[in-house]
């Protein structure tokens, strides 16, 4: 009767211990070797978009003063309708401005996702690692939220320059 099959008695599993994906463990020489010399490189990108937003910035706010004021000065000279001096001026440096701030995002994920990858070099905390892996997921998720939108807008900016171009044709 020891032979036989209890009906009543629970499941037995095979006990295996498991560890966590992001634990340390798991990340072997060459994956910390490639993360160390990523590192040097996402900061100075990171920077680099800083510097790049900055310029950016200037400009735009730059062209909200210059661009009106030259096209103020040229249409004393020629027949072009005043109104355009403060709204090139405006859409160029709205542009700009709104371009700096994309890209500030960008420029910051970068710059923490090495600034992370470094610390993790010399703490070995996992929580490093899991913030520069943090970081890694936003830079690229914002990459791809902002290419669906590039890809929304593609069709209504055709139509806008359309209808823009057929109204300076049929002035």
């Amino acid at each position: 009767m020891s032979d036989s099959v209890n009906p009543y008695k629970s499941p037995q599993a095979e006990s295996v211990p498991v560890q966590s994906a992001g634990s340390a463990g798991n990340l072997n020489d060459a994956m910390v070797r490639y993360l160390r010399e990523t590192s040097p490189w996402a900061r100075f990108l990171g920077i680099i978009g800083f510097i790049q937003c900055g310029l950016m910035a200037l400009g735009g706010l730059v062209s909200l003063v210059v661009i009106p004021a030259f096209i103020s000065e040229l249409s004393d000279f020629s027949d072009m309708p005043s109104f355009f001096a403060g709204g090139v001026g405006g859409l160029f440096g709205f542009i700009y401005i709104i371009g700096a701030a994309l890209l500030f995002f960008p420029a910051r994920f970068a710059y923490n996702f090495g600034t992370k990858i470094r610390s993790y070099q010399r703490s070995g905390a996992e929580e490093d690692l899991e913030a520069a892996f943090k970081n890694n997921k936003s830079l690229w998720k914002f990459f791809g939220i902002l290419a669906i939108v590039s890809l929304a807008l593609i069709p209504f900016s055709l139509i806008f320059a359309s209808i823009v171009v057929a109204a300076f044709v049929t002035a």
